[in-house]
């Protein structure tokens, strides 16, 4: 089994076609569960103004938890890209084991934080006691998918870290496919099971992610990459990586969890707007993740990438990487652009909410079209920051953006009492105070002799 693992060369090259190979089957991945949640909000619209609303507050709280599960994720493939580039196959399993451990008590934690701290920050910063009402009784079960989504992310930490992102696709359709049924079968009552309304999309949601899980696994193990990498053998606990994990994670996961955190604290300003401009927002919130699933994808390949040729000891080639996709990014990014803009009632139309609603979105949609095509450079360097092992530079740059970030969206929505099309325009803040320092650092070369 050693010179099994031995064999196996896991070295990418610096070329575009190396750079597609691993980005589009992760934009495959992460457009699935973009799906998942327009699918939520396109059945929930039938229900009404309000359940479309409360979706927008709702899917962004599960997003600060399920985004410390990212952080765990990029730290952990950075961290398996390293052992990749440095032909130190045999100490991948190890690392896997480790953070599957790790997710599984943070998701806990999370749990615990939902069921007794959740109804009191909610119900101090929304003005509408039925929307705090209805958002706990959703959460209380929507938060329950947390230990499925933190495993089915350090799956993708492990596939996108070997280079096998291709694998990432089964996992990812069989999870959007019992989405919709269960969507449409629990919100509305068909097939014989009960009509549970706006809960009906939790449950689904929950569902949703096991079966993902599941299948990716069996896939994994049908393909014979667990036995290959020595997944499954029996690993205790380890300090040392455990340690190793934490310290380069915990200032993603922070990172991270400021950012969702702020884009919460944006759409509780625009609460106090009323529902419509909070439906619209949570329209824009669905263009962002659908659209953004290319962008996103080519941010995980800069972490995997730039840390996997530092383990070859090509320091000197990583800025060159960046820049090459970086142009892939802006590239995809140009094209959406340009349809957003060019027929943006094409997707406002899905939600069914009618003339005025897509009349009053279309402004919106161009600002946050332009933020787009920031986001496309900005997270490319940010990711490229992970990938050389500097995790708390990117909270500094995090803390940096969304203290402006939130000073800019509570003088312009709540001071000001501007409209939603400006206060919109704080993404164009956020995603230029994150792009120039992250470009400034790594242009510095502080980075070149960092050890993970």
């Amino acid at each position: 089994m050693g010179s099994q693992v031995a064999d196996i060369n896991l070295r990418v090259q610096i070329t575009n076609r190396q750079i597609l190979k691993i980005a589009f089957p992760i934009a495959a991945a992460i457009l699935v569960p973009q799906i998942n949640f327009i699918t939520n909000n396109i059945f929930l619209g039938g229900l009404g103004e309000q359940p479309l609303a409360v979706a927008g507050i709702t899917g962004v709280y599960y997003l600060i938890f399920a985004v410390i599960g990212f952080g765990l994720n990029n730290a952990l493939q950075s961290l398996i890209s390293r052992r990749a580039g440095e032909n130190r196959i045999n100490e991948i399993g190890n690392l896997f084991n480790q953070g599957i451990r790790i997710t599984l008590v943070f998701s806990a934690f999370s749990i615990l934080v939902t069921y007794f701290i959740a109804p009191a920050i909610l119900g101090a910063s929304l003005h509408d006691p039925s929307n705090v009402q209805m958002a706990v009784h959703f959460l209380y079960i929507r938060i329950w998918g947390l230990p499925f989504l933190y495993v089915y992310q350090m799956r993708n930490a492990l596939l996108v870290g070997t280079n096998n992102s291709r694998y990432l696709i089964a996992g990812t359709l069989a999870e959007t496919i019992t989405n919709i049924v269960f969507d449409y079968a629990l919100i509305y009552g068909h097939f014989g099971l009960p009509q549970l309304g706006f809960n009906g999309a939790a449950f689904s949601s929950i569902l949703a992610e096991a079966t993902g899980l599941f299948v990716i696994f069996g896939v994994m193990h049908k393909k014979g990459l667990g036995k290959r990498l020595q997944l499954f053998k029996k690993y205790p606990y380890d300090a040392a990586n455990t340690k190793l994990i934490l310290v380069q994670s915990l200032p993603l996961v922070l990172q991270h969890v400021i950012s969702v955190a702020g884009w919460e604290f944006f759409y509780i300003l625009v609460e106090h707007h009323g529902e419509r401009d909070l439906a619209i927002s949570n329209t824009m919130r669905n263009i962002f993740g659908f659209f953004g699933c290319v962008t996103w994808a080519f941010a995980s390949t800069t972490n995997s990438m730039v840390s996997n040729i530092i383990g070859q000891g090509l320091q000197h080639r990583v800025i060159e990487l960046i820049l090459k996709i970086m142009k892939l990014s802006l590239g995809f990014s140009c094209f959406i652009f340009l349809l957003l803009n060019i027929a943006p009632t094409l997707f406002l139309h899905i939600y069914k909410q009618g003339n005025d609603f897509i009349t009053e979105a279309i402004p919106v949609v161009r600002v946050v079209s332009i933020a787009m095509l920031f986001m496309s450079c900005a997270t490319i360097w940010l990711n490229a920051v992970i990938g050389t092992g500097n995790t708390k530079i990117n909270l500094a740059i995090e803390l940096f953006a969304i203290c402006f970030y939130c000073g800019y969206v509570y003088l312009i929505l709540e001071y000001l009492q501007l409209s939603i099309v400006i206060g919109w325009t704080a993404e164009w803040v956020y995603w230029l105070c994150i792009l120039i320092p992250s470009l400034l650092y790594l242009q510095s070369g502080k980075w070149k002799h960092k050890k993970i």
